[in-house]
């Protein structure tokens, strides 16, 4: 019997691509042993083979291996062949399960290459997978491949038209600052906070021309508010100083601002950051449909880049992504998603303060431990 686990439940109602000759290890076998031997350190499907012989006995105690364990080509197949948008619509479906969004809950999303996935003999480019992440939660919420010939600002309203964003505020870096994005998350009922840099032509001058403004008379009738952050670590010494404007006759000196929805908060944000070599300042503009205080906006644009620490950064280190070397069809893709449902299930896994990396071995290790990954408080066989 699986262990009581509503991933296992959600994995149960995909459907088999295999034809019936071939379905000799049962289908819900070469998903479970899959994503149990990627939580332990498997990065291949030569390592998940090698997993499943190793934890035959116990896998016996819950999985039907009759057949013993499927072979790495098997596992191979498999994944190949896997119907990439129903593998994601399940991970969606199972993250929705685990957490709801709240009001004013960060999403931020972001695009990352799978490096490994690209074939030079054949010139196939690498696989592009855009990730929607939750700051509060510390969860991939879902992800969406980038199509060849496409981008990411085609690939995110996709992605989001998956999520109920309800309530939340969306945050996404420069390159995906579109109006057409604007309009698509204010219709559903969320807010947006976009960033906007020299690329976006008459917006970025316009922001910049406010601000200087405003500082060279002192912010003279200019209703506005400020919020400071410092941080120190290893020797580095960061002040981080957000100024919002939200009055309607300041926004109306962008020349394009009605072709941004909703839009009510122009944000200018100074980093300073000192180490024992140099001192660097960085400006940075942002645009928003947000209500929300300087405070706010301050841990936002923050929080935002958690999903380059707390995800890409994750995957590459603990997970050795950009190394791995599996292309072929549908694989790089649904390896992808293995990756985030393991990660999420020991994002969330006690203790907390531990590496992810580090969290994997002690799985390998500890069959109870993996249980404990797989159940949360609850663990059942």
């Amino acid at each position: 019997m699986l262990p009581q686990t509503s991933l296992f439940e959600y994995l149960g109602e995909l459907e088999d691509p295999r034809i019936e000759k071939n379905q000799d290890h049962p289908f819900i076998n070469v998903l479970v042993i899959s994503i149990l031997a990627v939580i332990c350190g498997a990065d291949s499907f030569t390592e998940i083979e090698r997993y499943g012989i190793a934890k035959t006995d116990w896998l016996k105690g819950f999985l039907d291996l009759r057949h013993g364990i499927p072979s790495h080509d098997t596992f191979r197949r498999v994944f190949c062949m896997m119907d990439e948008e129903a593998f994601q619509r399940m991970f969606l479906e199972w993250t929705q399960s685990l957490c709801e969004a709240s009001e004013g809950g960060i999403i931020a999303l972001d695009g990352k290459k799978l490096r490994g996935s690209e074939e030079k003999t054949t010139k196939r480019p690498g696989i592009w997978m855009v990730s929607a992440w939750t700051s509060e939660n510390r969860l991939v919420l879902g992800q969406q491949k980038v199509e060849a010939k496409s981008n990411e600002i085609r690939a995110i309203p996709e992605l989001l038209a998956r999520l109920d964003i309800t309530g939340c505020v969306v945050t996404v870096d420069a390159l995906n600052t579109q109006t057409n994005l604007a309009e698509s998350i204010v219709q559903a009922n969320a807010d947006y906070i976009f960033a906007v840099k020299g690329n976006h032509g008459t917006v970025y001058e316009d922001l910049q021309l406010l601000f200087d403004g405003f500082e060279q008379d002192h912010y003279q009738d200019v209703i506005y508010e400020t919020a400071t952050q410092v941080s120190q670590a290893h020797g580095r010494h960061e002040t981080r100083h957000l100024t919002l404007v939200t009055q309607p006759e300041y926004r109306n000196y962008l020349r394009r601002a009605a072709v941004w929805k909703d839009l009510h908060t122009l944000v200018k944000l100074v980093t300073t950051r000192t180490t024992f070599q140099k001192t660097e300042v960085s400006t940075r503009y942002f645009i928003s449909s947000w209500q929300a205080s300087a405070h706010n906006f301050l841990k936002a644009i923050r929080d935002h880049w958690q999903i380059e620490n707390g995800l890409h950064w994750v995957l590459d280190i603990a997970f050795h992504e950009d190394a791995s070397r599996i292309r072929k069809d549908h694989a790089p893709q649904n390896m992808a998603v293995l990756r985030h449902i393991a990660l999420n299930l020991l994002k969330h896994t006690p203790p907390h303060r531990l590496g992810i990396a580090a969290k994997r071995k002690m799985a390998g290790w500890d069959d109870f431990y993996l249980l404990h990954v797989l159940c949360s408080s609850t663990i059942e066989t």
